[in-house]
């Protein structure tokens, strides 16, 4: 077997300081938080439930574009944010 050259050896300590892949993160958009955050947290495969503080596009403007760009959802609902990382779809079918 070829050796691909990987070194996991810090994987499993980021992911544990982001959250574990697949997890449902709760936070506040208020722009307290660096947009890269949130997007690492996509990356990693996660679910964001963000409370907006303020002006929801002036918020997400520093990493919607990238969400969008890498197959992700934003979906605002009732003063939430709800961001999705790629095949993970936000289903608003009984909202009417």
């Amino acid at each position: 077997m070829s050796d691909f050259g990987l070194d996991l050896r810090d994987a499993e300590e980021m992911m544990e300081s982001e959250g574990t892949v697949g997890d449902v993160v709760l936070g506040v958009l208020d722009g307290e938080t660096e947009p890269e955050h949130w997007i690492r947290n996509i990356e990693y495969g996660n679910v964001l439930v963000l409370a907006v503080e303020g002006d929801i596009n002036e918020r997400a403007s520093g990493f919607a574009r990238e969400v969008k760009d890498m197959g992700g959802e934003l979906t605002h609902f009732r003063g939430f944010l709800i961001v999705s990382p790629p095949n993970v779809s936000v289903d608003t079918d009984l909202l009417g």
